[in-house]
């Protein structure tokens, strides 16, 4: 596995948090940030993976099959623009 270094800028606080909760878990404050960046990573691929698959099987009649659905009101105040 080939490796960089990034330098990175957080607010102290969560460098704070971040630090007590890699202390606690027995690993550096580096390993902690590096596995929690790649759990982000790993989410955020695998949630873009499922909208494609998903998106690949809409068709224009499914819509239009839950816009018939849809009651005929006008929005809520407060979901208004």
């Amino acid at each position: 596995m080939s490796k960089s270094a990034y330098p990175l800028k957080m607010p102290n606080s969560v460098k704070a948090a971040a630090a007590r909760l890699a202390k606690a878990d027995g690993v550096s404050l580096n390993q902690f940030i590096a596995v929690a960046v790649a759990e982000k990573v790993g989410a955020m691929e695998t949630a873009a993976e499922f909208l494609r698959r998903r998106a690949a099987k809409a068709r224009p009649a499914n819509l239009r099959h839950y816009l018939r659905r849809a009651p005929n009101v006008a929005p809520a105040t407060e979901d208004a623009i």
